[in-house]
Protein backbone atom coordinates (compact mmCIF):
# COMPACT_ATOMS: atom_id res chain seq x y z
CA UNK A 1 0.00 0.00 0.00
CA UNK A 2 0.97 3.32 -0.48
CA UNK A 3 -0.42 6.80 1.19
CA UNK A 4 0.17 10.22 -0.45
CA UNK A 5 -0.25 13.30 1.52
CA UNK A 6 -0.51 17.05 -0.81
CA UNK A 7 0.90 19.87 1.39
CA UNK A 8 1.42 23.48 0.22
CA UNK A 9 -1.70 24.70 -1.35
CA UNK A 10 -3.88 27.79 -0.24
CA UNK A 11 -5.08 31.45 -1.70
CA UNK A 12 -2.74 33.17 -4.30
CA UNK A 13 -3.40 36.54 -6.44
CA UNK A 14 -3.66 36.07 -9.76
CA UNK A 15 0.85 36.12 -11.35
CA UNK A 16 1.44 34.45 -7.92
CA UNK A 17 2.99 31.41 -7.35
CA UNK A 18 2.75 28.27 -4.98
CA UNK A 19 4.68 24.54 -4.65
CA UNK A 20 2.76 21.74 -4.10
CA UNK A 21 4.24 18.63 -2.26
CA UNK A 22 3.24 15.19 -2.29
CA UNK A 23 4.64 12.84 0.32
CA UNK A 24 4.81 9.17 -0.27
CA UNK A 25 4.85 6.53 2.12
CA UNK A 26 4.93 2.68 1.89
CA UNK A 27 5.78 0.41 -0.56
CA UNK A 28 7.26 2.81 -3.92
CA UNK A 29 9.25 1.44 -6.63
CA UNK A 30 10.98 3.15 -9.06
CA UNK A 31 8.73 1.79 -12.03
CA UNK A 32 6.34 4.90 -10.69
CA UNK A 33 5.16 7.07 -12.36
CA UNK A 34 3.46 10.17 -9.96
CA UNK A 35 1.16 12.68 -11.24
CA UNK A 36 -1.05 15.71 -10.39
CA UNK A 37 -4.25 15.85 -11.54
CA UNK A 38 -6.92 18.68 -10.50
CA UNK A 39 -10.82 19.28 -10.14
CA UNK A 40 -12.35 22.56 -10.00
CA UNK A 41 -16.06 23.05 -9.34
CA UNK A 42 -18.87 21.19 -11.95
CA UNK A 43 -16.20 20.03 -14.12
CA UNK A 44 -14.15 16.33 -14.43
CA UNK A 45 -11.18 15.49 -13.10
CA UNK A 46 -8.35 16.71 -15.81
CA UNK A 47 -4.22 15.76 -15.81
CA UNK A 48 -2.04 18.64 -14.73
CA UNK A 49 1.49 16.89 -14.94
CA UNK A 50 3.09 13.73 -14.04
CA UNK A 51 7.17 12.48 -13.59
CA UNK A 52 8.28 8.64 -13.39
CA UNK A 53 10.31 7.83 -10.56
CA UNK A 54 13.39 7.16 -12.62
CA UNK A 55 14.58 8.13 -15.80
CA UNK A 56 13.42 11.40 -16.95
CA UNK A 57 10.00 11.60 -18.34
CA UNK A 58 7.85 14.09 -17.54
CA UNK A 59 4.65 15.32 -18.97
CA UNK A 60 2.27 18.38 -18.88
CA UNK A 61 -1.03 19.56 -19.79
CA UNK A 62 -1.13 21.90 -22.41
CA UNK A 63 -2.74 24.35 -20.02
CA UNK A 64 0.10 24.81 -17.76
CA UNK A 65 3.13 24.11 -20.11
CA UNK A 66 5.99 26.72 -19.70
CA UNK A 67 3.99 27.61 -15.87
CA UNK A 68 4.25 24.67 -13.90
CA UNK A 69 6.95 22.23 -13.20
CA UNK A 70 6.91 19.09 -11.60
CA UNK A 71 10.20 16.89 -9.93
CA UNK A 72 11.32 14.60 -7.46
CA UNK A 73 13.49 13.90 -4.52
CA UNK A 74 13.53 10.04 -4.50
CA UNK A 75 15.51 10.42 -1.47
CA UNK A 76 12.20 12.10 0.42
CA UNK A 77 9.72 10.04 -1.82
CA UNK A 78 8.35 13.68 -2.58
CA UNK A 79 7.27 15.09 -5.54
CA UNK A 80 6.87 18.60 -6.58
CA UNK A 81 4.79 20.90 -8.62
CA UNK A 82 6.25 24.68 -8.76
CA UNK A 83 3.07 26.79 -10.10
CA UNK A 84 4.07 30.03 -11.20
CA UNK A 85 2.03 32.84 -13.20
CA UNK A 86 -1.22 30.68 -11.66
CA UNK A 87 -4.51 32.18 -13.57
CA UNK A 88 -7.85 32.13 -11.86
CA UNK A 89 -8.59 29.59 -14.26
CA UNK A 90 -6.03 27.32 -12.07
CA UNK A 91 -8.11 27.27 -8.83
CA UNK A 92 -9.39 23.74 -8.07
CA UNK A 93 -8.50 20.65 -5.76
CA UNK A 94 -5.41 19.37 -6.78
CA UNK A 95 -4.67 15.70 -6.19
CA UNK A 96 -1.71 13.21 -6.23
CA UNK A 97 -1.64 10.13 -7.79
CA UNK A 98 0.91 7.61 -8.07
CA UNK A 99 0.80 4.11 -9.90
CA UNK A 100 3.21 1.48 -11.56
CA UNK A 101 1.92 2.59 -15.24
CA UNK A 102 3.36 2.88 -18.52
CA UNK A 103 4.81 6.62 -20.39
CA UNK A 104 1.78 5.88 -22.66
CA UNK A 105 -0.89 6.19 -19.60
CA UNK A 106 0.51 9.13 -17.86
CA UNK A 107 -1.90 11.43 -18.47
CA UNK A 108 -4.63 9.03 -17.63
CA UNK A 109 -6.45 8.96 -14.32
CA UNK A 110 -7.29 5.62 -14.64
CA UNK A 111 -4.18 4.45 -15.01
CA UNK A 112 -3.46 5.88 -11.67
CA UNK A 113 -3.40 3.23 -8.38
CA UNK A 114 -3.09 5.58 -5.12
CA UNK A 115 -4.48 9.04 -4.62
CA UNK A 116 -3.87 11.40 -2.07
CA UNK A 117 -7.06 13.13 -0.16
CA UNK A 118 -6.40 16.63 -2.81
CA UNK A 119 -5.81 20.00 -1.36
CA UNK A 120 -7.51 23.65 -2.49
CA UNK A 121 -5.41 25.74 -5.00
CA UNK A 122 -7.27 29.34 -5.12
CA UNK A 123 -6.20 32.18 -8.02
CA UNK A 124 -7.81 35.30 -7.14
CA UNK A 125 -8.59 37.49 -9.49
Amino acid sequence: QVQLAESGGGLVQDGGSLRLSCAASGRIFASYAMGWFRQAPGKEREFVAAIRLSGANTNYADSVKGRFTISRDNAKNTVYLQMNSLKPEDTAVYYCAAGELYIATMTRASAYTYWGQGIQVTVSS
